[in-house]
């Protein structure tokens, strides 16, 4: 990867490029927030209007996955479908690192919903009410109920950051190849050196690379970064929803 793309633009010493962009990922989010509470109206526009939707299309979501018992969980799950969000559209920025194309950025998202979740069923149920959980619908089958249900909830924060870092990684792969491919050290530089077979071959092969970037795989980008994020969230609701169900002891 590091004969295939450049330094990102900003870079702090002896600070991780992950950290550095989580960083600008909560700085643009703060900003948003800043901006849509500064000068709230009853009548709500601009940037007090957009984030008003946003919440909107959360709130129908959890309502939907956990229904009206989820909603003191909008912060949660807004902050973290909105995070990844910024998050990974700043991998689509020229120059720019998206946190997320990191194991330790989506680890960590998943750690936050994994311990969550635990907290919110010991909470709601009481510890020995969620136990009975892992336990299975008949006492009997407790002994080889316990061991699946643990590698169960165990794999879910696994599943949850590879499943966003391999996605954010591999289109970041894939843009980094095909900039490499078409730049100066590519198709066009081949071009730009006035040899016979690079303006006829070169300069026509970086045209239609670069149209094919912006043309397909930018927004390929776009739409797999909306939807890793609300794939995060919607998996996040349903573990918190397993939860917060009544223990039933013959569910």
């Amino acid at each position: 990867m590091g004969a295939l793309e450049h330094p990102p633009i900003l870079s702090l010493p002896g600070i991780p490029e992950h950290v550095t962009y989580m960083w600008v990922a909560m700085a643009i989010l703060i900003a948003i927030a800043f901006a849509a509470s500064w000068r709230v109206e009853l009548v709500p526009r601009g940037a007090q209007n957009f984030m008003e939707l946003v919440l909107e299309q959360h709130l129908t979501l959890i309502d939907d996955v956990i229904g009206p018992a989820g909603r003191p969980y909008l912060p949660l799950l807004a902050t973290l479908g909105l995070f990844i969000l910024v998050a990974n559209l700043l991998g689509l920025v020229p120059g720019l690192v998206a946190p997320t194309a990191s194991l330790n950025t989506t680890g960590a998202c998943a750690l936050i919903v994994f311990v969550t979740y635990h907290a919110i069923g010991i909470r709601t149920q009481g510890a020995r009410a969620y136990a009975r959980h892992f336990m299975g619908p008949i006492p009997w089958l407790a002994p080889l109920m316990i061991p699946i249900e643990v590698v169960s909830h165990l794999a879910r924060p696994v599943s949850l950051s590879l499943r966003l870092f391999g996605n954010m990684t591999g289109g970041h792969i894939l843009l980094a190849v095909f900039f490499f491919l078409m730049g100066f050290d590519g198709m066009l530089g081949w071009a730009l050196r006035g040899s016979l077979g690079g303006i006829v071959l070169g300069g026509p092969a970086a045209l239609l690379m670069a149209a094919f970037t912006v043309g397909f795989l930018y927004p390929l980008k776009l739409l797999v970064a909306f939807l890793q994020a609300f794939i995060f969230v919607i998996l996040a609701a349903i573990y918190i929803a397993g939860a917060i169900e009544a223990a039933e002891p013959h569910h």
